[in-house]
């Protein structure tokens, strides 16, 4: 199944048991729970995923319950998020045999490279494989920053298919499109910049916080793509509170915690993070429970 990058890829959480052992089943409850809103791809074992504390075996069981529990209704699209070059080279590989229908991959994980060394990266995980790819691009988090200016070098390669771009700067877009046309699609990365990012027109979103609100999480999307932005923007202050759990360095915590109030998961997260407690729990369980409370009723 090949990847058409537009629409809502949501990166979807990896699923553990309170001991801290991978749990595939209620990943998959929670993968269809997130297929039934209407998503056009899902995106596992990126940095929501918790993809380095996942053991390599663990990353490549993820993806193939992905990939049968789509059974091709959506492309399966894997983070690869490697600390060697020759490991992002064996993972998909893997993971096309188990049929993954693309990658979003971000840089090297641990190591600042520097941007050759970056860009040697990404076309040697390239060239590894058939299938399209999506660069993740989120300096603020990994420290590599592919500016549009840099991006503009990797034009030739044949199957980068989009960016993912988290710089957390929506002037990025306009700036992508004035360098490279429409050669890439652009998703955006960061949830509590979509309305502004929709504005200026992307191809797709990878939703990290919507995962806990699926179908209002479509919605918003739906009406972005619509032009009825007077709906959108009603509806995404109401999203917003939640939506800014996404941008914390503890964001994988709060998302599980958001998802395990919305009975689609469990908040348990593998060490070394480890579940909030005391009255930082206390303040981000009043922002879910407040806006869950307030949910909006969709019509149908």
């Amino acid at each position: 199944m090949s990847v058409r990058w537009a629409g809502v890829f949501p990166a979807v959480t990896t699923q553990f048991r309170q001991d801290q052992s991978l749990d595939l089943a209620a990943t998959a409850t929670h993968l269809e729970a997130v297929l039934a809103s209407g998503v056009s791809g899902l995106v596992v074992c990126g940095s929501l995923g918790e993809n380095q504390v996942l053991d390599p075996d663990e990353k490549r069981q993820v993806v193939g319950a992905a990939v049968r529990v789509s059974s091709g209704r959506v492309p399966v699209v894997a983070g690869v998020a490697e600390t060697s070059t020759a490991a992002a080279v064996r993972y998909v590989r893997d993971c096309e045999r188990l049929g993954a229908a693309g990658f979003m991959v971000m840089p090297p994980m641990v190591y600042k490279p520097d941007p050759a060394e970056a860009a040697a990266y990404f076309r040697a995980v390239a060239a590894a494989t058939g299938r399209s790819w999506m660069l993740y691009n989120n300096p603020l988090a990994y420290t590599v920053d592919v500016t549009p200016e840099r991006l503009t070098e990797y034009a030739d390669i044949p199957n980068l298919g989009a960016i993912k771009e988290s710089s957390g700067d929506p002037r990025r877009v306009t700036e992508i499109r004035l360098a490279l046309g429409d050669r890439l699609a652009v998703f955006a990365g960061v949830d509590d910049l979509i309305l502004e990012s929709a504005v200026l027109g992307i191809d797709g979103w990878v939703a990290g916080s919507g995962i806990a609100f699926p179908a209002e999480n479509q919605r918003l999307w739906e009406l972005t793509r619509a032009g009825k932005w007077d709906e959108a923007r009603q509806l995404y202050r109401w999203a917003a509170p939640l939506m800014k759990l996404d941008t914390h360095p503890k964001f994988v915590q709060f998302i599980k915690l958001m998802v395990q109030e919305a009975g689609l998961g469990a908040e348990w997260v593998r060490e070394p993070r480890r579940p909030i407690a005391g009255a930082e729990r206390e303040r981000v369980l009043g922002v879910i429970r407040r806006g869950l409370s307030a949910r909006p009723a969709l019509a149908k």
